[in-house]
């Protein structure tokens, strides 16, 4: 049994507040996502070429440095921005700089994973549609969009758990989520391996539930097709 030296329900709730980034930032990260695979796919130059440019700068700079932006930055610039409408200091806290960093990273890559699904929809499904005279908006919804998502399950799957991982990044900022917590009870009992050896196995325990979660939402998305 791992001695946390009575630090066992600090850990929990730094692993109920890991939970809570990740969450928070996936639905962000998603419609960021689908945004961006829209302007991918847009028949709009301008459009393709600043979800190129976002994508390239989400997946091409390093995430910690993406947090450290949103969070010394975001408070420079809303700090300024208040100052002109006669307001006073603005900080940005640690908490929404890390859902905002990873969901900007996370759009990046789901940006790419859903253009990919967007594109794997049958081509002659999409041209039946617009034979039959259904408008753009509607085709998307009920042809592109629920086909997309099976399509794109198992990699923004696999986005969710590396989202999970990135969490560990906000502890920099001084969020209490779980690392955060590992390291401070590292430091006060100055016996480190049993707190990370403790993260690690949540994280871990983390990643099999969603995996599992997973696999029964890639079956129930998948009911009625034909298995190869």
């Amino acid at each position: 049994m791992l001695d946390v030296h009575g630090y066992g329900w600090q850990l929990i709730a730094g692993a109920g507040m890991t939970l809570k980034v990740a969450v928070t930032a996936l639905g962000p990260g998603l419609v960021i996502g689908l945004a961006g695979a829209t302007a991918k796919l847009s028949h709009y130059r301008a459009a393709r070429r600043v979800a190129q440019g976002y994508t390239t700068v989400s997946r091409g700079v390093p995430e910690l440095v993406i947090l450290l932006l949103f969070y010394f930055g975001g408070t420079v610039l809303l700090t300024r921005l208040s100052e002109r409408l006669g307001g006073g200091y603005f900080e940005v806290d640690a908490f929404t700089a890390g859902v905002g960093a990873l969901s900007f990273v996370f759009g990046g890559y789901a940006t790419e994973v859903l253009r990919a699904a967007i594109t794997a929809v049958p081509r002659g499904e999409i041209e039946a549609a617009q034979a039959v005279g259904m408008r753009r908006g509607l085709l998307f919804r009920r042809i592109l969009l629920p086909q997309a998502w099976r399509y794109a399950l198992p990699g923004l799957g696999n986005l969710w758990l590396g989202l999970l991982k990135e969490t560990s990044l906000v502890s920099v900022v001084g969020l209490d989520e779980l690392m955060r917590k590992a390291y401070l009870g590292a430091g006060f009992s100055r016996d480190p391996l049993p707190f990370y050896v403790t993260a690690a196995l949540l994280y871990l325990a983390f990643a099999v539930i969603s995996t599992a979660g997973l696999q029964v939402f890639e079956r129930r998305v998948s009911r009625g097709l034909r298995r190869a």
